[in-house]
């Protein structure tokens, strides 16, 4: 399987997860996902009252000068672990 169709599957099974991740883990798979399929974020940084618009903005931005392909590569092993602790429905 490419590393494409490993990325796509995982991004199926978060949706399939029994139960919703933890914030941390939300923010991380949001960033690898970000980071893989749009590259190093360059928006400006969300306002002060916009706390989750902030959090997503720094976990992405943390990413910088990370590959798609490594992205992608971390994504997927976050997927298997979380399917690992959580399970899939």
């Amino acid at each position: 399987m490419s590393a494409d169709a490993k990325f796509n599957t995982a991004v199926e099974d978060v949706r399939k997860l029994k139960s919703k991740p933890s914030d941390n883990d939300l923010l991380e798979l949001y960033a690898l996902f970000k980071q893989a399929t749009v590259g190093d974020n360059t928006t400006t940084r969300p306002g002060m009252l916009d706390l989750k618009g902030k959090a997503k903005w720094d976990a992405w931005t943390k990413q910088k000068g990370v590959s798609a392909d490594t992205a992608k590569e971390q994504y997927v092993a976050k997927v298997s672990s979380l399917i690992d602790t959580i399970g899939l429905q």
